[in-house]
């Protein structure tokens, strides 16, 4: 069974007032250093509470267990999701942060799709950047207008078109503002995510 401690490995930056809270969550093989280059390019004065995932799969850190590709252990999702809301919880009380705006890649995104769906408190957005669907609750919760961006990539290898609306979907259904992006490019980061992600953060209401 995974630690019942919510603490994770982690970088905390604060940053300047009225800026947003970025929660970066990396992807497979990542860790709490990778998405801060990304964070300083696209909100340069914002309070950064960066993650590692617990998981290890053959050395590479991630926040969730896999069976395969694209094959995830939804038990392990559902114990590791409301493990890192905890954590975010308790985080938020030692820093005095209000509800982050997560931004996720890949392994990342998904972990933050999927406590999206199961504590409709934890955060104030998100932006997913190559996820997948992985839990789809029977009663979706309520989470109205908050805001989501999804970017995809249209030659993604490991996230179809069908994945990314399926997502945006599930999202929308339970109230959220998606804004669906698919790009030109395959599972990595390009300049137009990087473009698109500066835009979308400036313009959220601060809270």
């Amino acid at each position: 069974m995974p630690n019942a401690e919510p603490d994770f490995v982690h970088r905390f930056e604060p940053g300047a007032e009225g800026t947003p809270t970025l929660l970066l969550l990396h992807g497979t093989g990542g860790d709490e250093t990778n998405l801060i280059p990304l964070a300083r390019r696209v909100a340069p004065e914002a309070t950064v509470l960066s993650v590692r995932g617990k998981v290890s799969e053959n050395g590479m850190p991630r926040f969730f267990r896999r069976f395969a590709e694209g094959q995830f252990d939804l038990e392990d999702v559902a114990v590791r999701a409301d493990e890192l809301a905890a954590f975010i919880g308790k985080a938020r009380k030692e820093y005095g942060l209000p509800a982050p705006v997560a931004v996720g890649f890949s392994n990342g995104a998904n972990i933050a799709a999927a406590m999206m769906l199961r504590d409709t408190q934890v955060l104030s957005g998100a932006a997913l950047i190559r996820a997948q669907p992985t839990l789809v609750p029977d009663d979706l919760p309520e989470i109205p207008d908050t805001p989501v961006l999804i970017l995809a990539g249209d030659r993604d290898p490991i996230v179809s078109d069908y994945d990314s609306a399926g997502l945006a979907a599930t999202l929308e259904a339970a109230g959220a503002d998606v804004r669906l992006e698919t790009l030109p490019g395959g599972h990595s980061l390009t300049q137009a995510d990087v473009d698109i992600l500066k835009d979308w953060l400036a313009g959220l209401p601060m809270v």
